[in-house]
């Protein structure tokens, strides 16, 4: 075959090579590892979308993100932490609970981890500090499982005569059960409260649950932060509107989705400050050098659509403090 009809070949197949494979190889590619399922996590990844536009980057222009889901199945996240680490994804963000920062820890102690955890990663040894992580790993607190109290404080104002309340933890999720238990216990007998803790870990035994609750009759259901609960937020709603228990949640996806209440960290303004860390580590950040960023920003969500079925009147005070009350 001649030289020009060689090179005249080639510039033909190189013309037919989908986009993908001819997009620059230097673009920076982030891991998104998560524990849920997309489903229900939408307002998280455009809060997440939106820090990363302010520092600059924007999916499939100058940054790509490979985003992998492991729907519940937390035994998943250590192979699926594995491959994004040979794949040599440019940054791994762990969300939707502990694990994944876990299981992306125990991966790589080389490739930056931005994650959003409920608990203290001091404690959890992900990082050496708050002010100055030393690792490998940074991100933000959410602060989620710290609020109990605060949670029935605010519940009694709606349910002055609250005496006895439930709380729903994952078992399946062991650490994070037994942390939650012993808080709700604690912020429970403080305020002289009768508290039974209900282990579920599976859609069957949430509806279990509520057929035992019903005959036994608690003055309010808490539902402790859990991934897992997110991803069975409209069986949660539904059951208790049918059993017609008021109910307090942690994150505004139980009011949206016809739950009475939640109170807790703002989840969309963390993801987009932990956008805003993954840019920062896109520019050449060090996660070492990055202090971990504890949320601040709280909030109330009341359905008061939810509160009138209940034959619930909420106190124009608290209404008042609402960040937001869904009609």
């Amino acid at each position: 075959m001649r030289r020009r009809d060689f090179i005249t070949l080639l510039g033909g197949a190189a013309a037919a090579w989908p986009l993908t494979a001819r997009a620059q190889p230097s673009m920076p590619v982030i891991g998104f590892l998560g524990a849920v399922s997309p489903d229900g996590f939408g307002e998280r990844t455009r809060g997440f979308l939106q820090g990363l536009k302010e520092a600059g980057f924007s999916d499939g222009e100058n940054v790509l993100i490979d985003y992998r889901w492991a729907d519940n199945q937390l035994d998943r996240l250590p192979g699926m932490a594995a491959d994004l680490v040979r794949k040599r994804v440019t940054v791994i963000v762990a969300t939707g609970g502990t694990i994944p920062a876990i299981a992306a820890k125990a991966a790589t102690a080389t490739i930056p981890i931005v994650f959003t955890i409920p608990e203290d990663p001091v404690t959890l040894g992900l990082v050496a500090s708050l002010s100055r992580p030393g690792g490998n790993l940074t991100g933000v607190n959410l602060f989620i499982g710290e609020l109990m109290s605060k949670r029935l404080e605010l519940f009694r104002e709606i349910v002055p005569e609250m005496s006895r309340v439930a709380v729903f933890v994952n078992s399946a999720n062991r650490a994070r059960a037994e942390s939650q238990m012993r808080e709700a216990e604690a912020a429970g007998a403080a305020m002289k409260l009768q508290v039974q803790i209900v282990n579920v870990a599976t859609a069957s035994e949430i509806n279990a649950a509520f057929t035992a609750l019903a005959k036994d009759r608690p003055d309010a259901l808490f539902v402790s932060p859990d991934p897992f609960f997110i991803g069975r937020r409209a069986q949660l709603a539904t059951q208790a509107a049918r059993n017609a228990f008021p109910t307090s949640f942690s994150t505004r996806d139980f009011p949206e989705a016809g739950g009475l209440m939640s109170y807790g960290t703002s989840i969309v303004d963390a993801y987009r400050q932990a956008g805003i860390y993954t840019g920062r580590i896109l520019k050449g950040g060090k996660p070492a050098d990055m202090p971990v960023i504890q949320a601040t920003k709280f909030e109330m969500i009341i359905n008061i659509e939810t509160a009138r079925m209940l034959g619930l009147v909420i106190p124009s005070s608290l209404l008042a403090r609402a960040d937001e009350v869904i009609e």
